[in-house]
């Protein structure tokens, strides 16, 4: 097993390809409606990939450079697509208009970059939501994108593939995990090969969004306690099935994330005044060091969340249902270093796309 030195805080990425700048993207796999082939002839071939996740939506258009891409245009917006959606059961009106008008503006990019081929995916919210589709439909009628529903094994395996190249060295099974914002998907995976084989994989019904909206909550200290414990215990029983089905994690558990919990986690871990993903994308953290830091903020105010500067009044009422999932998690796979990636599922349809056009 390849040792790395403790005092390293991040690997080094062994595909050269993806640049500090890039971003990650998800998105639907196809034709792009404006055409198959690129309209200049000459110029480099243009891909996208859109994920619309229950909290953001997220655009990422590249074109193939060796043997990754290299990042032409990028967006990210916090829309909150599935707020209310775990009392209500639908998608509300001002949701739709938030995502809406970030979708118009995913579709500009799209048609100023002359994307050739582009894939758009929705994920847990419009899976749950009663008028998933209709909204689908909708977004397909204002903004011409065309929203593809996955299923949470494809968004597992999306990420996977995404991310998988910033594991730590090793032998042996490996988890990784994605952190939502309406659910949780783990994956075990055996890295003998170049390409990680899936050998088991589990999709737990919260994200922090989800958790937030069930359980979240309280002023007093006393009162955030008893939140968090309630979120912790939720989390928990989500696992139970995959933590019976699991092998020993082995002598050194290799344990991998990617989601905004992760990386806004890392920045506080880093103590950095703007998020800089040049740092974060590929740190090896101590998980003790992140456990910390996720029981120090659920104990916390919103405002005294609000005031690291990688958290903000965006996140601050968010982050702490993420800290009791990535807990959850910790207990669930011990590993004493935690993998951070600031890429995934949208890296993940990018290659998948690459390699079919």
């Amino acid at each position: 097993m390849v040792e790395i030195p403790a005092e390293l805080p991040r690997r080094r990425d062994p595909d050269p390809a993806r640049s500090a700048r890039q971003q990650s993207p998800d998105a639907r796999g196809g034709q792009n409606p404006r055409g198959g082939t690129h309209p200049r002839s000459g110029y480099a071939r243009h891909y996208a990939a859109l994920d619309l996740g229950t909290n953001n939506c997220r655009l990422l258009i590249a074109r193939p450079q060796g043997e990754g891409f290299a990042v032409v245009d990028a967006f990210s917006r916090i829309v909150r697509l599935g707020e209310g959606l775990a009392s209500s059961g639908r998608l509300s009106d001002l949701a739709i208009e938030r995502t809406i008008a970030a979708l118009k503006v995913c579709s500009d990019k799209l048609r100023r970059r002359n994307v050739t081929l582009a894939r758009s995916v929705a994920t847990e919210a419009c899976r749950r939501a009663a008028n998933g589709q209709d909204f689908i439909a909708r977004a397909y009628d204002e903004t011409g994108i065309h929203l593809d529903i996955i299923s949470a094994e494809e968004e597992a395996r999306l990420a996977v593939l995404g991310c998988h190249a910033l594991l730590e060295p090793g032998t042996g099974h490996a988890l990784v995990f994605d952190i939502g914002g309406g659910s949780t998907e783990l994956v075990l995976i055996d890295t003998t090969s170049t390409v990680p084989t899936v050998k088991d994989w589990h999709s737990a019904p919260w994200g922090v969004v989800s958790l937030t909206e069930s359980a979240g909550g309280g002023d007093g200290a006393g009162e955030r306690a008893a939140s968090y414990a309630r979120m912790r215990a939720l989390v928990r029983e989500s696992f139970a099935p995959f933590a019976a089905r699991l092998p020993e994690p082995g002598e050194r558990p290799r344990l991998l994330g990617t989601s905004g919990t992760v990386t806004t986690l890392a920045s506080v871990h880093l103590e950095l005044e703007r998020y800089d993903r040049a740092k974060v994308d590929g740190l090896i953290a101590p998980a003790a060091a992140m456990r910390r830091i996720s029981q120090d903020l659920a104990g916390m105010s919103l405002a005294e969340r609000a005031r690291f500067p990688c958290i903000g009044r965006e996140r601050a009422d968010l982050v702490v249902a993420g800290c009791a999932i990535l807990e959850g998690i910790l207990d669930l796979w011990p590993a004493e270093r935690l993998g951070i990636a600031d890429r995934g599922i949208r890296e993940g349809i990018l290659r998948r796309l690459m390699e079919a056009g």
